[in-house]
């Protein structure tokens, strides 16, 4: 019905679609909207999908005239995560029957405000702040307001967006932040994952050998860490509902049909379904094994391993050692093409 609502919307007159936004009359309790208008912006779509699969798979946002508007069934509390043509990405801070405002210029995306909910208020202030700092400096402020405001769900987004998404995270440091947040959301499900996982992954440490693993891949193949003997190797973790992981399965293909038997690659999706997956692995001709057990967040694959990030990867050499993890998409390709000469 969203989908439906949304392409009506398109070939609307802009005027009844301006008409549209400003007779809107509040949010249902079970649903969530944006709103919102970018300057120097006047038509094109957005990304949007959700870091913990509440929204199922990558949905769009139209902009027309520089305006959008986005609604969506939510139960609970979920961080959606805008993407821009550019690839740069925004979090929003979603809850049920709540509504919010984005205002910005589409040349300085790094400025948008976000206001209409207590979490997204405090994510503006920060990002401006943020933005005032060199980068070495940032995470010290991060880290400053996680433990000032360890109730908040903008402080999740933050740990995972500045310290787990990390080359080379500091899983002490990490580890005695999410203990901070548990103390003031013990019933956060995110935080006891994170509380499970953190003293395990140290197994997939920068310059550690890739631990022993047994699997089955979706096709009920056996998969271990033999299949990561190559020249050059890499362990990816995706879903179909972040936008990122998927550009990085893409660039992968792409580069194992360029370089065939010298790149060996294993996939772990963190999807529900495993079989919806299988079908998917077909129909794209996957020429690698894909572990998907159904578990999402909770497979044992993810500990033995030693990633916890989605989109998630370690880059092991012919001797088995992790040489590099937790690249963008984008550094990824740049890292194995180099090692690949």
């Amino acid at each position: 019905m969203m989908h439906r609502a949304r392409a009506a919307i398109g070939v609307l007159p802009f005027y009844l679609f301006t008409l549209l936004l400003l007779t809107s009359c509040g949010v249902d309790s079970d649903k969530f909207r944006l709103e919102g208008r970018l300057r120097n912006m006047h038509q094109g779509e957005f990304w949007v999908y959700t870091t913990d699969g509440t929204i199922n798979g990558i949905d769009t946002i139209p902009v027309r005239e520089g305006r959008f508007i986005f609604e969506t069934p939510l139960r609970s509390s979920a961080t959606l995560i805008i993407v821009f043509p550019n690839y740069s990405e925004l979090p929003v801070f979603a809850k049920p029957g709540a509504e919010v405002d984005i205002k910005g210029d589409a040349t300085h995306l790094r400025e948008i405000s976000i206001s209409g909910t207590d979490e997204n208020d405090d994510m503006t202030q920060l990002r401006q702040e943020l933005n005032k700092l060199m980068p070495p400096d940032v995470p010290k402020k991060v880290e400053e307001y996680i433990k000032d405001n360890p109730a908040s769900e903008v402080s999740i987004y933050l740990l995972q967006r500045y310290f787990l998404s990390d080359a080379n995270p500091d899983y002490k440091k990490v580890l005695a932040l999410v203990n901070l947040m548990a103390k003031e959301q013990p019933d956060n499900g995110q935080i006891i994952k994170w509380q499970k996982q953190l003293p395990l992954l140290g197994n997939g440490a920068l310059k550690s050998k890739l631990q022993a693993f047994t699997a089955k891949d979706v096709k009920g193949a056996s998969v271990t860490e033999g299949d990561l003997k190559r020249k050059v190797n890499v362990l990816s973790v995706w879903a179909t509902w972040n936008f990122q992981s998927t550009d990085m399965q893409r660039r992968l293909f792409r580069l194992k049909k360029e370089y065939a038997d010298k790149l060996g690659v294993v996939s772990i999706c963190l999807d529900a379904r495993p079989q919806d997956i299988k079908t998917r692995v077909e129909r794209d001709s996957l020429p690698w094994k894909t572990i998907c057990d159904g578990q999402m967040w909770e497979t044992p694959m993810l500990r033995k391993v030693g990633v916890s990030d989605v989109p998630g990867n370690l880059v092991i050499d012919a001797s088995g050692t992790i040489v590099a993890r937790n690249l963008t998409p984008q550094k990824l390709e740049e890292k194995l093409k180099e090692m690949l000469k």
